[in-house]
């Protein structure tokens, strides 16, 4: 008996294969858009990471309603609360977080650290004239850190010299007493360092701010000096001019900073290199 052939028919739909996976992939780049838009990155992260693990697993669908519902879909389709605040494990005091794990780890922040606490004996200090000056500190006629040298006071040119001169004005010296009471019991070396910003100079008594910024961390010692008894081998000078900016010399703002004269108090590691006989 013959068969007959059965004439084979062509499927005309295989264009909705195509069709389907472009329709899937633009659903998921609005919805990656849309969540990129939102304040929350964190949620923007987790709505790429959500869509890329449901292409690779079918779970397109689960995973954008878990992104609206504030959970994350696991690849295998359970669901975690991660992102839901009311559902969310308690955090482990115990355990580091990441962010702080990753800086501990950077070898210049654990160089900075173990500068900073060597200057162990200059935390009192501090804290003891933050305390003393803080009006000066919130007014800005004050400012202190703490860095690789040690401890360093900031007395800027609008509260203690007018401008263009070396006169300590008269009215800081409440300031400057409050200061050597504190910096005075100490040990360590106090170098006297001036700074102006970056306008040239040129009058009567200076010629250029090299002149002005010695000139005005000589005075500053001999008023330390004269007035508070402060001990003469603990005190250095330094002129630095314009050449050790604190802030940018481009605003007034930032030129009124630049304009200072800095108390630094050495700790022990900066006095074995940066004091004349190393004591």
């Amino acid at each position: 008996m013959l068969r007959r052939s059965v004439a084979h028919q062509e499927n005309h739909e295989r264009w909705l294969v195509s069709y389907a996976d472009f329709i899937t992939l633009l659903f998921a780049f609005f919805v990656v858009m849309f969540a990129t838009a939102q304040k929350d990155k964190t949620k923007a992260r987790v709505v790429a990471e959500s869509v890329r693990e449901a292409l690779e697993h079918g779970q397109l669908s689960a995973a954008i309603t878990g992104i609206i519902n504030h959970r994350k879909i696991a690849p295998d389709g359970k669901g975690d609360s991660r992102l839901n605040p009311a559902t969310a494990p308690p955090p482990n005091p115990a355990a580091p977080s990441a962010s702080v794990s990753k800086d501990l780890a950077k070898p210049t922040d654990l160089a900075k650290q173990a500068d900073l606490a060597k200057q162990a004996d200059l935390a009192k200090p501090l804290e003891v004239l933050q305390r003393s000056l803080e009006s000066e500190l919130k007014t800005g006629k004050v400012s202190m850190k703490l860095d690789q040298r040690g401890l360093v006071i900031s007395l800027r040119e609008a509260a203690f010299f007018a401008s263009g001169d070396d006169a300590v004005n008269s009215n800081s010296l409440p300031i400057l007493a409050k200061i050597s009471r504190v910096i005075g019991d100490l040990s360590n070396p106090v170098r006297l360092e001036g700074h102006t910003d970056s306008v040239p100079i040129h009058n009567s008594r200076f010629h250029s701010n090299w002149e002005l910024s010695t000139a005005r961390s000589i005075a500053m010692l001999e008023l330390l000096r004269q007035k508070y008894a402060f001990p003469e081998d603990r005190m250095y000078v330094a002129g630095f001019g314009e050449n050790s900016p604190a802030d940018t010399n481009g605003t007034e703002e930032g030129r009124s900073h630049n304009r200072r004269v800095d108390l630094v108090v050495l700790s022990k590691e900066a006095t074995k290199v940066e004091t004349p006989t190393g004591r």
